[in-house]
């Protein structure tokens, strides 16, 4: 189970495989999932000051890496210095890592033209559109499949990656942060189970099939 395909390990490509025929054989799990944070009028930590600090982290974060990395990359290649081993290869994937995942698949593909309905936006929590389950095609008009703000904090997963040194740790950070914010949107009725993990599959194997692509090895995890 810990032969890889494409970077990625076998027991992960079969996770997300079982997880999306469970979301869509069972939807229920999304409906039960949400309801532990609806108090039947509405969202109540929609809005609170932890939900609004994760929500918009988020941006800022990833844009601050990429700059930095993208500045370091500029000051090696003046000075023919090396700092943090960024070089024209770290860079593409950096740039290939944000634009794919996040961008691509997950905001411009699926959030833009599944069209499912937020949580508060379905009639079961106090909205008037109907619940789809995960990867069925909506005409509902919402932006819920998948969850854009989870794929953006899981990138940083690209970031790790590339950490020769305590990569685990970094790893287990990103890890940490990601889960918080995709707490954070089910909590405020923006996203259902099944949106968030949607979007951590999709960067995990993601940034590691890059990985492999770019640099011609396999990670280290």
């Amino acid at each position: 189970m810990n032969k890889k395909h494409l970077n990625v390990k076998l027991y992960f490509w079969l996770l997300f495989l079982i997880s999306s025929l469970i979301f869509i054989f069972i939807p229920q799990i999304d409906l039960s999932i949400a309801s532990i944070f609806y108090d039947g009028r509405s969202f109540p930590l929609n809005g609170s000051w932890i939900e609004t600090i994760l929500y918009h982290s988020v941006k800022p974060i990833i844009i601050f890496f990429a700059l930095a990395s993208f500045a370091i990359f500029i000051y090696n290649h003046i000075k023919k210095k090396n700092v943090f081993g960024i070089n024209s290869k770290v860079l593409l994937y950096i740039i290939l890592v944000l634009a794919i995942a996040p961008a691509l698949i997950v905001n411009t593909t699926l959030k833009e033209n599944w069209g499912r309905a937020r949580p508060a936006q379905t009639i079961d929590f106090g909205g008037q559109k109907e619940f789809t389950p995960a990867f069925i095609l909506s005409n509902q008009g919402g932006y819920s499949f998948s969850s854009g703000h989870t794929a953006a904090a899981f990138s940083l997963l690209g970031f790790a990656l590339l950490a020769r040194k305590r990569q685990k740790t970094f790893i287990t950070l990103v890890l940490i942060y990601g889960t918080l914010v995709s707490l954070a949107r089910m909590a405020a009725g923006g996203h259902f189970f099944s949106d968030v993990m949607t979007s951590f599959f999709i960067v995990w194997i993601t940034t590691h099939i890059l990985y492999k692509l770019i640099f011609k090895e396999d990670s280290i995890s």
